[in-house]
């Protein structure tokens, strides 16, 4: 009997995984590099959805120092469909799997947690928090949001369907000629010009995420709706097609494509 490829890969959610990098990785704690590693590991703790680096003891330039072993209380995870998934949301002190936090100062008064995992194919490694360190390189390139995941891609295409954005019953946005944007398990996104969105009822919010592999999303509000749709001024090379096109959040705004009004999905960016 045939299976589901990612049916496969969502059943390992609950392991703890990792994968090698050939990738020479860099983490920056002010203007000291105290990550400098070519035997990098992704590691992805149960439940989390994206990766984080753990490099060796030997190739962190920093003291390591005990972390507080009590850590934060259980966190209510956001959902994806059926499955409960730790986004970037949850902070890197929420931990699934058995190990010992500990903390990396630097020489110049930096510092970020880790985290040594008692699995002994991580032995001799410590998972490094990605967001508390100043800046991260993959080989030269500045980085951003969390490590690429290997298995994870996206893939963007021009499309002729028929879209139709409605926020409250309001429509905002008609158009045949938007861009796909696919990037499983998460729903598709339409990602429409520009010009065939009301842009005057819509309002640029404070809001800014990034994204390892689009870029710096900029967020826009519609009346009493914060953070309906946002853009990419300037997304990094993959996601160049959908530059400054607008995309609306499927779980909170009334999409109909080729006249078929679509299902609202259920991700981490659904109301908690």
């Amino acid at each position: 009997m045939g299976v589901r490829l990612l049916d496969v890969l969502m059943q390992q959610l609950d392991t703890l995984r990792y994968e090698p990098s050939d990738k020479r990785i860099r983490g920056v704690l002010g203007d000291e590099a105290v990550i400098d590693s070519e035997r990098a590991l992704l590691v992805w703790e149960p439940k989390r959805v994206v990766p984080t680096w753990a490099v060796p003891a030997a190739d962190v330039h920093a003291t390591i120092d005990a972390g507080d072993q009590t850590g934060p209380d259980a966190v209510e995870p956001p959902r994806l469909g059926d499955l409960p998934v730790y986004d970037p949301s949850v902070p890197f002190s929420v931990h699934t799997t058995e190990g010992e936090p500990v903390i990396l100062r630097g020489g110049q008064g930096g510092r970020a947690d880790g985290f040594r995992a008692s699995d002994p194919e991580l032995k001799d490694y410590v998972i490094l928090d990605y967001a508390g360190f100043d800046a991260w390189y993959e080989e030269d390139e500045r980085a951003s949001s969390h490590p690429r995941d290997p298995f994870h891609s996206i893939d963007i295409v021009h499309s002729s369907r028929h879209v139709r954005a409605e926020v409250d019953g309001l429509l905002v946005a008609d158009s045949t000629r938007p861009c796909l944007l696919f990037e499983p398990p998460l729903p598709v996104r339409y990602y429409l010009p520009a010009e065939d969105v009301r842009m005057d009822l819509l309002a640029p919010s404070d809001t800014r995420t990034a994204c390892a592999y689009k870029g710096e999303a900029h967020y826009l509000s519609h009346a009493g709706r914060p953070d309906v749709a946002w853009t990419y001024p300037s997304p990094l090379r993959p996601a160049a097609a959908i530059t400054d096109m607008i995309a609306f959040f499927n779980e909170g705004v009334d999409l109909t494509v080729d006249g078929t009004r679509l299902e609202r999905p259920v991700t981490p960016w659904s109301a908690r």
